[in-house]
């Protein structure tokens, strides 16, 4: 499991004891507690009353509310996504699970043009307070139909709030505030996230969506990172520690709003500006941020700004085919050697060790979902 250890950010003041916790139990106490405070919300979804509970973050929220609270759903995505529109404008808050993100492709016309736009057709006198939990990423061979990372679609659209959230804490702290949102949110939350580890307090606390974090402090490069990119970037800004050169790590945590102040706050601070995000290159996450950092902020930019991202093609189900498909921390050591005009180096070099299957981050992995 990777440490994702962390002093909790002061927005949230918690007064509970932290503890250490994995992502996975982290969502499901995000989920528990807002259940236990408020009668309104509501779990549903393919597998969340499976044994295995999504990763574990829906385990045995169905044995402690019953099944009129927990309950699975017939495979129409569409229509439930409907139902669950229905109960939040007559008063409920309900959060809709999908094990895959490819899943709510077949939602997109409640989510897009119900969920949405509501608020806006209806002169701001309703909303939808809909919580929409959906799993990117790679994972045991699962190919272009169920590994991917749509963010940049959600993040198109006005309406929506756009979370991903990285750390444990965060995990926790954004979902109860998703969930008490007046507002639609869809949660990407990557598979590969879920046994990572961090400092969780015990009780109940709230993260602001649209606020972006300093998980690492630096002077000569900015990293601005998504979801399981922010993890690569850590590991690369060590690394570069190595090479003499001093890296700050953000992580954006919601993408929908964006944290422009906070991006270009670093900007200025040290000139280069580089974004890690597992979505396709065309069109991103990562080309909006440059792009909205060079409309604002060109003159603090030293050298042109530059983008990890994985290339614009599907990634196959093979493992021997997606061996260069992924972005990993050597390719952001890379690329930040290439913003000082130095030579590429190869992962023993930086004082990386990668995965050794491309699909499975560490031995405490379970597949395939």
């Amino acid at each position: 499991m990777i440490d994702l250890l962390q002093e909790s950010p002061q927005e949230a003041q918690p007064t509970e004891t932290s503890r250490t916790l994995v992502y996975a139990d982290a969502i499901r106490e995000a989920l528990e507690l807002s259940m236990a405070m408020d009668p309104r919300v509501y779990v549903m979804g393919l597998g969340v009353t499976d044994p295995k509970g999504i990763f574990g973050t829906t385990t045995g929220l169905e044995q402690r509310f019953g099944s009129r609270r927990v309950f699975d759903m017939p495979v129409a995505e569409n229509g439930m996504t409907g139902v669950a529109i229905g109960s939040a404008l007559v008063g409920m808050r309900p959060v809709m699970v999908h094990q895959r993100v490819d899943f709510a492709l077949l939602a997109f016309d409640q989510i897009m043009n119900t969920a949405a736009k509501w608020h806006f057709m209806f002169a701001g006198k309703r909303s939808v307070p809909l919580v929409i939990r959906l799993l990117i990423g790679r994972g045991w061979g699962q190919g272009p139909q169920h590994a991917q990372s749509l963010q940049a679609i959600f993040g198109h659209f006005p309406g929506l709030h756009v979370m991903m959230p990285v750390t444990p804490y965060d995990a926790k702290g954004l979902l109860i505030s998703a969930i008490e949102h007046d507002h639609p949110v869809i949660s990407l939350e990557h598979r590969w996230l879920y046994q990572t580890y961090g400092q969780v307090p015990s009780g109940h606390y709230r993260v602001p969506l649209g606020t972006a974090q300093v998980l690492r402090a630096g002077d000569d490069v900015s990293v601005v990172a998504t979801s399981i990119g922010v993890i690569d970037a850590l590991q690369a800004a060590e690394a570069l520690a190595h090479q003499g050169l001093s890296v700050e790590v953000i992580d954006l945590r919601s993408i929908r709003p964006l944290d422009r102040t906070a991006i270009a706050a670093s900007l200025e601070k040290t000139g280069r500006l580089l974004v890690v995000d597992h979505g396709w290159k065309t069109f991103g996450v990562a080309g909006e941020i440059l792009a909205s950092m060079t409309e604002s902020h060109f003159d603090a930019l030293r050298v042109a700004p530059r983008r990890v991202t994985t290339p614009d093609a599907y990634v196959a189900t093979a493992p021997s085919l997606t061996k260069d498909y992924y972005p990993t921390s050597l390719s952001i050591v890379n690329e930040v050697l290439a913003m000082y005009g130095r030579p590429s180096i190869n992962a023993q070099q930086a004082g990386i060790e990668l995965p050794t299957h491309h699909d499975v981050p560490n031995a405490a992995f379970r597949g395939p979902f």
